[in-house]
């Protein structure tokens, strides 16, 4: 059965054939059904790519749209917003202004995306637990530390009862309560950050008073000061003979890390985790350290908060470890959170109790969503079933827009762009060098270049390889790595890739600096990358003719096809880059050789092969 369309009663003014009075009479008058409304956001800039991908469209066609508005662009041309908007605009969707979406300052952009709640002041808020978190080097005594903590300190501890692991729990000095996360490090510590989650308030550095500042630690302090939040300084260990505080602290202060008593800000106490020696006076530090960051919330307001761990439990389904920020949250409450939602069936607390409610910066186990979220992703409560929904598709919406556009860090040769545009203030960089008397004269170097527009910061700095730890807090600060005749570990290299993260390796110090230099003006070429289309290991090596030999090998990955170029590699190194120019299945000459077949590849102008070579195929696209 064919639909009516909606109508409504609409008033209709009538003349009265005897009086000639005007009256006012109701008829029913039909209107046309609303097309529904696309609704979509735009960045300041993106590609023709991009846009297709968020128009739902083919590329061809958005070119064909531009041409027919007088634009000439191709597939990975960079348009501003007001081109994209009226290609979108001919596609039927509906953008709001400019200045709600382009307009915005990369701060408010920043604090959008953190999940850490920010609140006006008000009469309503009042003084919430410090949130904190321990980092650094392995071995330095970061779980021993949290062990005595909290083994002196838990709440309502009884005997048998300590408390189960849930990543947060909360420990009581002298009335005050503080919540420590549990995490394994700085790298689950800036993993967060990389997803969004700014949760903690203070940062715990743990470092050993018989061995001081270490690899990690140096790393630990990089990232606790990328994050911004205030570092307190545990010098553990101090019943160990050859223990030697003053090293420590003069190695901090070498790090840039001055503490009070050297005319600094950071406080620096004397631990022992296994005497339980200065527990008490590491959380009395820490509690004058948040007293002094005014942490405040309104406990009245729905809950905010944000996932710690998340897991799926064989009898109890879904479950989350959630930090609550700002607000109450109660039992029966309707929560989004990440990608799922659900209504709280059961809160735990980090003694396995069962609570009705938590408020802010108390740590909790949720039960009741749908599915298992991630760590990083906010939480919140709506109002119905239905709000929720509807906020999760809004989530997802904008989840794929920051997919396109705001997920990947800066590329060096985008950083003029986003400097002109106003996305960017800082240009953060990762620098890893060969030995550790490279850093100061390229860091003096690069941050020489900052002007007006742009601050350079380097943010972390030390010799050694390129590591996922790196990568991740390329990911949390927006940054680039620059390497200096540094290699780069397969798992970080990996992990850049998937990120976007924008990873360049120098051999000459003056081509660093030019090429940020370049980059800030605008005038940075930009960079092809080798994409590996097939992986082979060197079996055996054999003779061909008089002096030729060819690598017999089995392809490990993907597939090797004649003509390409390869590239050998021994011990992690490239010894060569060429072209294939032979391919053998038995005696047979063969186009190609797919995943698990062995072959002999010839390689055009070399035949020193060694068994163990690495032959990689590949070809050659631009980076994105």
């Amino acid at each position: 059965m064919r639909q009516r369309r909606p109508f409504h009663r609409k008033k209709a003014v009538t003349k009265s054939k005897t009086a000639g009075e005007t009256q006012v009479s109701e008829e029913k008058v039909e209107e046309p059904a609303k097309p529904a409304v696309k609704y979509i956001e735009l960045p300041p800039s993106l590609t023709v790519k991009q846009l297709s991908e968020l128009l739902n469209v083919s590329g061809v066609d958005v070119i064909k749209q531009l041409m027919r508005n007088g634009v000439m662009a191709h597939i990975n041309q960079v348009l501003d917003y007001e081109v994209a908007a009226a290609v979108a605009g001919e596609y039927g969707f509906s953008l709001p202004g400019k200045s709600d979406t382009a307009g915005k300052t990369a701060g408010e952009k920043e604090e959008k995306k953190y999940h850490r709640f920010h609140e006006e002041p008000s009469e309503h808020q009042v003084t919430r637990p410090p949130v904190v978190t321990i980092m650094g080097h392995v071995d330095h005594g970061k779980t021993s530390l949290l062990d005595a903590i909290r083994e002196t300190n838990v709440i309502d501890t009884e005997a048998g009862n300590i408390t189960q692991h849930i990543g947060a729990y909360q420990v009581e000095i002298k009335g005050n309560l503080i919540t420590f996360l549990d995490t394994p490090g700085h790298e689950a510590f800036t993993a967060m950050r990389a997803r969004g989650a700014q949760a903690t308030d203070i940062a715990i550095l743990v470092v050993a008073a018989d061995e001081g500042v270490m690899p990690q630690t140096a790393e630990a302090i990089d990232h606790a000061k990328a994050a911004g939040v205030p570092i307190l300084v545990a010098i553990n260990k101090t019943d160990k003979p050859g223990a030697n505080s003053d090293k420590v602290k003069q190695q901090l202060g070498e790090h840039n890390l001055l503490l009070e008593e050297w005319g600094g800000d950071v406080i620096c106490v004397n631990v022992s985790a296994k005497m339980k020696e200065g527990i008490s006076d590491l959380l009395e530090n820490i509690l004058v350290v948040a007293e002094v960051s005014e942490l405040k919330a309104n406990p009245d307001r729905p809950a905010v908060g944000v996932v710690i761990e998340a897991e799926m439990d064989k009898t109890r389904g879904p479950m989350a470890t959630v930090l609550i920020q700002a607000g109450t949250l109660i039992s029966g409450d309707v929560i989004v959170a990440g990608e799922t939602w659900g209504k709280v069936k059961a809160m735990l607390n980090d003694k396995g109790k069962r609570v009705k409610k938590a408020g802010p910066s108390t740590p909790v186990i949720v039960m009741g969503l749908n599915n298992v979220c991630r760590a990083g992703d906010a939480l919140e409560v709506v109002s119905s079933e239905k709000e929720a929904r509807s906020k999760l598709d809004s989530r997802l919406l904008e989840q794929q827009i920051e997919a396109i556009t705001s997920k990947r860090p800066a590329k060096l040769e985008d950083i003029y762009s986003q400097i002109a545009s106003g996305q960017i203030k800082e240009l953060n960089i990762i620098l890893k060098t060969d030995v550790e008397g490279s850093i100061e004269p390229i860091k003096l170097s690069l941050e020489k270049l900052s002007n007006d527009q742009v601050k350079v910061r380097i943010i972390h700095s030390a010799s050694g390889t390129m590591t996922e730890s790196d990568v991740l807090l390329a990911v949390a600060s927006k940054g680039i790595i620059i390497g200096f005749n540094a290699r780069i570990e397969p798992g970080a290299k990996n992990l850049a890739d998937v990120e976007g993260v924008d990873i360049r390796n120098y051999a000459v110090i003056y081509h660093i600096i030019e090429d940020v230099e370049k980059a800030m003006k605008g005038m940075l070429e930009p960079v092809y990358i080798n994409v590996v289309d097939g992986r082979a290991e060197v079996k055996a090596v054999f003779t061909a003719g008089k002096k030729d030999k060819v690598a017999g090998v089995i392809v490990r990955e993907g597939k090797f096809a004649r003509g390409s170029s390869v590239m050998v590699k021994r011990d992690g190194k490239v010894i060569i880059q060429s072209n294939v120019s032979s391919l053998k299945r038995f005696k047979d000459d063969v186009k190609e050789v797919n995943t698990g077949m062995e072959c002999g590849v010839g390689v055009d102008k070399f035949d020193d092969f060694k068994v163990g070579d690495i032959l990689e195929t590949y070809h050659k696209t631009k980076s994105t």
